[in-house]
């Protein structure tokens, strides 16, 4: 896959996990812009196509349409600020920036989420008093875990329903 193509795929699927229209991002327009900030970038050099893809085999690992967004509004925030690094007064850096800030601002509560599991993964359990908040959870966290369990078992055996 070429790195131009690449770009273009990335931001289509953010695009349409994130429910927004062609009206509302132009992807002829992105297209553009997107050719012109790789000439920035010089990314037809041959060392992007070295190695697995950035962000694109992280997405393919999130199945469900709600994780998905998770995982892809952190995307948009690191191309963000990717490109707040740039020279931001070129017009098609500046439309890219807005396009993916459009996109950030309908997923913040999805951005919320990843920063939960960061802040978990950086949890330290070493202390004392933190242990003993943790255990005095602990039946809580299975009770969630269960029923989040069956609640997913139910949906998944309940009849099909015929959409003609």
């Amino acid at each position: 896959m070429t790195c131009q193509t690449y770009c273009l795929f990335v931001l289509s699927v953010i695009m349409i996990y994130f429910g927004c229209s062609g009206s509302a991002l132009f992807l002829g327009q992105l297209q553009n812009d997107i050719d012109k900030l790789k000439a920035d970038f010089n990314a037809s050099n041959s060392d992007v196509a070295d190695g697995n893809p950035v962000f694109i085999e992280k997405v393919k690992n999130w199945t469900e349409r709600n994780e998905k967004r998770i995982i892809l509004s952190q995307i948009v925030t690191l191309y963000l600020e990717m490109l707040k690094k740039t020279d931001m007064s070129k017009p098609h850096i500046k439309n890219l920036s807005e396009q993916l800030n459009t996109l950030r601002n309908t997923l913040s509560n999805d951005y919320k989420r990843f920063r939960d599991l960061v802040e978990l993964s950086n949890l330290q359990l070493t202390g004392l008093k933190i242990q003993r908040k943790a255990v005095s959870e602990l039946f809580s966290v299975l009770q969630k875990l269960v029923e989040t369990s069956t609640s997913k078992r139910k949906r998944s055996q309940s009849p099909k329903r015929c959409r003609c």
